[in-house]
Formats: C-alpha cells, sequence, structure tokens
C-alpha cells in the first residue's frame, strides 16, 4: 500500500492505495464519490469520466497512484456555493437528465469542451461528447442543453 494525496472537488485527501486501485475505485470506494458510475470498466461508456487538471479521463482506466497530486472534478464538484453550473441547470431545463446513470460523464465532458471552446459548433459538442453512451436520450436534449449554457457564457 502506498499514500497518494488526491484533490477532489477542491478537498484535499491522504488515501492508501495499492498499485493495482483505480482512480474509479478510489474514488467510490474510499472517498464516497458514486456519482462517478462504475459501468463498462474497459473506457468505453464514459459513465466513469472525471476531470484531471481540466481533461476529460476515463477513471475505470487511470490508476490512482497516476492521480497523486492532481486536481480531480467529479459533477458534484460542479456546483458552487449551493448553486447548480450553469451546464447541470440546463441539462435539466432541456430534459437532457432521464435514468441519470450518463448524466455525471456528460456533464464532465461538456464542462472540458466548454473551458477549451467557450462557443462551439453542433458537430464540436456531439464529437466532445462522443466518448459517452447514453441509451436513454437519443443525445438531442444532451446536444441542446450544451448548446444553450454556451450561448449563455
Amino acid at each position: 500500500m502506498t499514500t497518494i494525496t488526491l484533490n477532489v472537488n477542491d478537498n484535499e485527501y491522504e488515501v492508501e492505495v495499492a498499485p493495482h486501485h483505480t482512480l474509479l475505485d478510489v474514488l467510490r470506494d474510499k472517498l464516497g464519490c458514486t456519482e462517478v458510475k462504475n459501468s463498462c470498466n474497459q473506457g468505453e461508456c464514459g459513465a466513469c469520466t472525471v476531470l484531471v487538471n481540466g481533461k476529460p479521463v476515463s477513471s475505470c482506466l487511470m490508476l490512482a497512484m497516476q492521480a497523486d497530486g492532481r486536481r480531480i472534478i467529479t459533477a458534484r464538484g460542479l456546483a458552487q456555493d449551493g448553486k447548480l453550473h450553469p451546464l447541470q441547470e440546463k441539462f435539466i431545463e432541456y430534459g437532457a437528465v432521464q435514468c441519470g446513470y450518463c448524466t455525471p460523464g456528460m456533464l464532465l465532458a461538456a464542462k472540458a469542451l466548454l473551458d477549451e471552446n467557450p462557443h462551439p459548433s453542433e458537430e464540436e459538442v456531439r464529437m466532445a461528447i462522443s466518448g459517452n453512451i447514453c441509451r436513454c436520450t437519443g443525445y438531442q436534449q444532451i446536444v441542446e442543453a450544451i448548446m444553450a449554457a454556451a450561448a449563455e457564457q
């Protein structure tokens, strides 16, 4: 076991991890971040997406040790001072949240896009979320919500 330091949603944690523990394992099982979903464990679905130093990462593929000292944002970390992030508000407004399983990963993929490109085209939005699978919405409401959030920035 090795002790690592993770900054998760602006809170610092020292966590004991084994070399085989993934970031997903540590976030869910040791830090209680159940908004990070465990689905495919192969980096194919996007449900476990988190931001690591501002970049979207499949936490099921990243070893926890690789995240030592890095800043991690989960969907819970998007809200500030009890106020939802504009992306979260637009997902609700546009009905982009149905079963909700893909929502945390979609939100973080969208945040990374808007941080890099505040006014993306619809094609750029679709490309940015292409690594996230949604079985409920058909993606249209998600794309509309992201475009609306971008328009309000």
